[in-house]
């Protein structure tokens, strides 16, 4: 595993509904930087604007465009670390 664009372990997971929202559920697995990491991504089918009676292939490819998107942007900080 040479870094995330190479390996492509952005897997789909499942769908799954709580109280009146649904979401897709991804896994990611990868190296960046010499870093390992795992993280779970989950996106909002109405952020994505697809329709939960749309193809699911047209639902995974949506969410997964946009989880990929904000995830490399995301910027990540300890909790609860301060000071070093």
């Amino acid at each position: 595993m040479d870094n995330l664009a190479e390996n492509n372990l952005i897997r789909f997971k499942n769908i799954s509904k709580k109280k009146d929202r649904i979401h897709a559920n991804f896994r990611v697995k990868g190296v960046r930087g010499g870093v390992d990491f795992t993280a779970s991504i989950i996106v909002d089918l109405a952020a994505a604007e697809v329709h939960p009676g749309d193809v699911l292939e047209k639902i995974i490819e949506e969410c997964a465009r946009i989880g990929v998107k904000e995830f490399k942007r995301a910027e990540f900080q300890f909790e609860g670390l301060t000071t070093i």
